[in-house]
């Protein structure tokens, strides 16, 4: 592929998640299904809550990730830069969108040069899983880790994605093995993430077995990528093919659990469909360590020509994670993560 079509498949992906409805009509993210059982007596002090926290051993002032969204176009090199400006601001965790086009176009690898943005944040380079069946292998990784400055790589799943992808890569034979391989030989954490179908606390077992260091389960619930592909696809089957798969995919809180039960004490991100504080601190209070967040802060990073407003809107998110937390009484995150004062108010 060549760069014009890469740039082109990346603007219409933008454009699309921004100006589209491209989330399911029923499925959700789960968490309104869980409630926090209000304390009214909390015994804290509202501003000595501490909502800072560590993942993978790095100091993070939040517990929160801007998920990996995009990068490889002029529009997204502007994104990336409002992102970890806001990031770095207020001490959030970053992910990259996918590092692939920098190394097969290199004119567009300063789209993903943001750490002279944000020095001091935990940043995720990204690459799709598929491509370790499609010449990508350890070398490759490691010059992206080398591009992107990044303190980890995720290797993100998107089988469904691809098959509606005009331009898909749909092998995705053997990659346990290939992966296995690249975490034993990367000097930094290998991650996996859904794109927003889920993982299951079975398949977080076996990929934790391999050396995976931290899932993000990327659950139902948000952006639904056989959506998005069903407006680029010239093919008029697959478009109403897309309609029958709106609803597919795991709610978000129902992986949180069942990764949490298989796997109790390995690094977890929860994502999917999560906007706010309140499905924060819900999603924390499940068994995530850390909570992605990506296409509600996509408006306010692609339009503002300072990421002010992007600031704001990370800062009432932290705010809303505290107040949810002053209602139950929990001052700090470990109390968050332990807490017995949530509850599944119907099925």
């Amino acid at each position: 592929m060549d760069n014009h079509e890469t740039e082109q498949r990346k603007s219409e992906h933008l454009d699309i998640v921004l100006h589209q409805k491209v989330t399911s009509h029923q499925i959700t993210n789960g968490l309104e299904r869980y409630r926090f059982r209000h304390e009214a007596l909390p015994e804290i002090n509202f501003s000595h809550i501490d909502i800072g926290t560590k993942f993978l051993n790095k100091t993070l002032l939040a517990p929160f990730a801007v998920s990996s969204m995009t990068g490889g176009t002029d529009s997204a090199l502007y994104i990336n830069q409002n992102l970890a400006l806001a990031a770095q601001e207020r001490g959030w965790a970053m992910g990259l969108g996918s590092v692939r086009a920098a190394l097969e176009h290199p004119e567009v690898a300063e789209t993903f040069r943001i750490r002279k943005y944000a020095p001091d944040i935990l940043l995720f380079a990204n690459l799709g899983a598929v491509q370790l069946n499609y010449g990508y292998g350890v070398d490759e990784c490691k010059q992206i880790i080398d591009l992107t400055e990044a303190d980890a790589l995720i290797l993100h799943l998107n089988s469904l994605q691809e098959v509606f992808q005009p331009e898909g890569n749909t092998n995705f034979q053997h990659l346990f093995s290939r992966i296995e391989a690249l975490c034993s030989a990367l000097d930094v954490p290998v991650g996996v993430k859904e794109v927003g179908w889920g993982i299951h606390g079975e398949l977080a077992t076996r990929l934790y077995s391999i050396g995976v260091a931290f899932i993000d389960v990327a659950g139902a619930g948000g952006t639904s990528w056989s959506q998005v592909e069903k407006y680029r696809s010239p093919d008029n089957q697959i478009r109403h093919a897309a309609e029958a798969f709106t609803e597919w995919g795991i709610p978000t809180s129902d992986c949180i659990i069942d990764v949490r039960k298989h796997a109790p004490h390995q690094h977890l991100i929860a994502s999917g469909g999560i906007n706010t504080g309140v499905e924060g601190a819900k999603s924390l209070a499940l068994g995530a360590d850390l909570v992605g967040i990506g296409r509600s802060l996509l408006h306010n990073a692609s339009s503002a020509s300072t990421p002010d407003t992007l600031i704001s809107q990370l800062k009432r998110i932290e705010w809303e994670l505290k107040v949810a937390m002053f209602g139950i009484g929990c001052k700090d995150i470990p109390s968050l993560k332990g807490t017995n004062r949530i509850a599944l108010i119907h099925p």
